[in-house]
Protein backbone atom coordinates (compact mmCIF):
# COMPACT_ATOMS: atom_id res chain seq x y z
CA UNK A 1 0.00 0.00 0.00
CA UNK A 2 0.98 3.67 -0.68
CA UNK A 3 1.29 6.53 2.09
CA UNK A 4 1.44 9.37 0.56
CA UNK A 5 3.50 12.11 2.17
CA UNK A 6 1.94 15.23 1.66
CA UNK A 7 4.77 17.99 3.07
CA UNK A 8 5.96 20.48 1.05
CA UNK A 9 9.90 20.09 1.27
CA UNK A 10 11.17 23.56 -0.20
CA UNK A 11 9.04 27.24 -0.26
CA UNK A 12 7.32 28.65 -3.12
CA UNK A 13 10.04 30.72 -3.43
CA UNK A 14 12.80 29.07 -3.53
CA UNK A 15 11.38 27.07 -6.12
CA UNK A 16 10.19 29.58 -8.22
CA UNK A 17 14.22 31.05 -8.22
CA UNK A 18 15.79 28.63 -8.45
CA UNK A 19 13.62 27.19 -11.63
CA UNK A 20 12.37 29.63 -13.46
CA UNK A 21 16.21 30.70 -15.25
CA UNK A 22 16.61 26.86 -16.12
CA UNK A 23 12.84 26.24 -16.99
CA UNK A 24 13.53 29.32 -19.34
CA UNK A 25 16.89 28.21 -21.01
CA UNK A 26 15.65 24.53 -21.47
CA UNK A 27 12.58 25.84 -23.30
CA UNK A 28 14.71 28.05 -25.62
CA UNK A 29 17.13 25.06 -25.84
CA UNK A 30 14.67 22.96 -26.77
CA UNK A 31 12.66 24.85 -29.17
CA UNK A 32 16.27 25.22 -31.52
CA UNK A 33 17.52 21.81 -30.94
CA UNK A 34 15.24 19.73 -30.24
CA UNK A 35 13.26 18.97 -33.33
CA UNK A 36 16.35 19.40 -35.09
CA UNK A 37 17.67 16.30 -33.14
CA UNK A 38 14.84 14.37 -33.26
CA UNK A 39 14.84 14.55 -37.16
CA UNK A 40 18.67 13.53 -37.12
CA UNK A 41 17.51 10.13 -35.50
CA UNK A 42 14.51 9.33 -37.85
CA UNK A 43 14.80 7.35 -40.43
CA UNK A 44 11.54 8.18 -42.48
CA UNK A 45 11.68 12.10 -41.60
CA UNK A 46 14.42 14.26 -42.17
CA UNK A 47 13.40 17.61 -41.59
CA UNK A 48 12.98 19.70 -38.62
CA UNK A 49 9.86 20.77 -39.64
CA UNK A 50 8.12 17.71 -39.89
CA UNK A 51 9.50 16.14 -36.94
CA UNK A 52 7.86 19.20 -35.18
CA UNK A 53 4.79 18.70 -36.84
CA UNK A 54 4.89 14.97 -35.63
CA UNK A 55 4.98 15.74 -32.07
CA UNK A 56 3.00 18.12 -31.77
CA UNK A 57 0.32 15.86 -33.53
CA UNK A 58 0.89 13.25 -31.27
CA UNK A 59 0.56 15.88 -28.27
CA UNK A 60 -2.97 16.99 -29.68
CA UNK A 61 -3.82 13.23 -30.14
CA UNK A 62 -3.02 11.87 -26.34
CA UNK A 63 -2.63 15.57 -24.55
CA UNK A 64 -1.20 15.45 -20.98
CA UNK A 65 0.15 18.63 -19.86
CA UNK A 66 2.33 17.29 -17.24
CA UNK A 67 4.28 14.90 -20.08
CA UNK A 68 7.49 16.31 -21.31
CA UNK A 69 8.05 16.51 -25.19
CA UNK A 70 10.60 14.02 -24.83
CA UNK A 71 8.21 11.11 -23.98
CA UNK A 72 6.31 12.04 -27.17
CA UNK A 73 9.47 12.15 -29.36
CA UNK A 74 10.61 8.53 -28.08
CA UNK A 75 7.17 7.63 -29.58
CA UNK A 76 7.58 9.05 -33.06
CA UNK A 77 11.14 7.45 -32.96
CA UNK A 78 9.52 4.58 -32.28
CA UNK A 79 7.00 5.14 -35.39
CA UNK A 80 9.50 5.72 -37.33
CA UNK A 81 11.42 3.22 -36.79
CA UNK A 82 8.59 0.61 -37.83
CA UNK A 83 7.95 2.49 -41.19
CA UNK A 84 11.56 2.62 -41.83
CA UNK A 85 12.28 -1.42 -42.26
CA UNK A 86 9.31 -1.52 -44.87
CA UNK A 87 9.96 0.18 -48.34
CA UNK A 88 6.13 0.18 -48.70
CA UNK A 89 5.27 2.58 -46.11
CA UNK A 90 8.70 4.35 -45.68
CA UNK A 91 7.00 7.91 -47.16
CA UNK A 92 3.69 7.43 -44.87
CA UNK A 93 5.35 9.49 -42.42
CA UNK A 94 6.72 12.33 -44.28
CA UNK A 95 3.86 12.07 -47.36
CA UNK A 96 0.95 12.40 -44.67
CA UNK A 97 2.90 15.44 -42.80
CA UNK A 98 2.92 17.14 -45.83
CA UNK A 99 -0.46 16.44 -46.46
CA UNK A 100 -1.63 17.51 -43.01
CA UNK A 101 0.76 20.59 -43.77
CA UNK A 102 -1.30 21.28 -46.91
CA UNK A 103 -4.68 21.69 -45.33
CA UNK A 104 -3.58 23.58 -42.44
CA UNK A 105 -2.39 26.25 -44.72
CA UNK A 106 -5.14 25.75 -46.82
CA UNK A 107 -7.32 26.25 -43.66
CA UNK A 108 -5.21 28.86 -41.13
CA UNK A 109 -2.57 30.50 -43.29
CA UNK A 110 0.00 28.49 -41.50
CA UNK A 111 1.35 24.89 -41.23
CA UNK A 112 0.27 22.56 -38.50
CA UNK A 113 2.69 23.69 -35.71
CA UNK A 114 2.10 27.37 -36.41
CA UNK A 115 -1.80 26.81 -35.58
CA UNK A 116 -2.22 28.22 -32.03
CA UNK A 117 -5.54 26.82 -30.86
CA UNK A 118 -5.23 23.38 -29.99
CA UNK A 119 -9.36 23.20 -31.00
CA UNK A 120 -8.07 24.13 -34.63
CA UNK A 121 -5.51 21.81 -34.86
CA UNK A 122 -7.53 19.10 -33.35
CA UNK A 123 -10.24 19.72 -36.63
CA UNK A 124 -7.59 18.93 -38.63
CA UNK A 125 -6.90 15.67 -37.07
CA UNK A 126 -10.49 15.08 -37.20
CA UNK A 127 -10.72 15.94 -41.02
CA UNK A 128 -7.52 13.26 -41.72
CA UNK A 129 -8.98 10.62 -39.25
CA UNK A 130 -9.82 8.06 -41.83
CA UNK A 131 -6.26 8.02 -43.56
CA UNK A 132 -3.69 5.25 -43.08
CA UNK A 133 -1.09 8.08 -41.87
CA UNK A 134 -3.20 9.08 -39.42
CA UNK A 135 -4.46 5.45 -38.41
CA UNK A 136 -0.41 4.44 -38.28
CA UNK A 137 0.38 7.48 -36.11
CA UNK A 138 -2.30 7.28 -33.97
CA UNK A 139 -2.58 3.30 -33.05
CA UNK A 140 1.35 3.44 -32.94
CA UNK A 141 0.93 6.46 -30.08
CA UNK A 142 -0.76 3.71 -27.80
CA UNK A 143 2.24 1.36 -27.04
CA UNK A 144 4.76 3.56 -27.90
CA UNK A 145 4.32 6.68 -25.52
CA UNK A 146 2.67 4.36 -22.57
CA UNK A 147 4.93 1.69 -23.06
CA UNK A 148 7.45 4.06 -21.75
CA UNK A 149 8.17 2.90 -17.98
CA UNK A 150 9.11 6.31 -16.79
CA UNK A 151 5.82 8.28 -18.31
CA UNK A 152 3.94 5.89 -15.82
CA UNK A 153 5.45 7.76 -12.56
CA UNK A 154 3.79 11.28 -14.77
CA UNK A 155 0.26 9.61 -14.96
CA UNK A 156 -0.24 7.98 -11.77
CA UNK A 157 0.32 4.40 -13.11
CA UNK A 158 2.27 2.39 -10.83
CA UNK A 159 3.17 -0.31 -12.62
CA UNK A 160 2.24 -3.90 -13.11
CA UNK A 161 1.44 -5.80 -9.76
CA UNK A 162 1.77 -9.65 -10.47
CA UNK A 163 5.11 -9.62 -9.47
CA UNK A 164 3.74 -7.93 -6.14
CA UNK A 165 1.20 -10.42 -5.32
CA UNK A 166 -1.60 -8.33 -7.06
CA UNK A 167 -3.31 -5.49 -6.36
CA UNK A 168 -5.26 -5.83 -3.84
CA UNK A 169 -2.68 -5.28 -0.87
CA UNK A 170 -1.03 -2.45 -2.92
CA UNK A 171 -3.35 0.68 -2.29
CA UNK A 172 -6.28 -0.26 -4.81
CA UNK A 173 -8.30 1.46 -2.29
CA UNK A 174 -6.23 5.07 -1.62
CA UNK A 175 -8.44 7.01 -2.73
CA UNK A 176 -7.37 9.99 -0.67
CA UNK A 177 -9.42 12.70 -2.87
CA UNK A 178 -13.15 11.32 -1.97
CA UNK A 179 -14.79 12.29 0.92
CA UNK A 180 -15.36 9.76 3.35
Amino acid sequence: MRTLDKTIAIDRRKFLGGSAGAALLAGIAGEIDGSRALAATLKTVDTPEAAATLVKMARDIYPHDQVPDAYYETAITTIDGSLGTDPASRALLPDGVAALDAAAKARFGAVYTAVPQEADRVALLRGIEGTPFFQKVRGGLVTALYNQPDIWKLLGYEGSSAEHGGYIHRGFDDIDWLPA
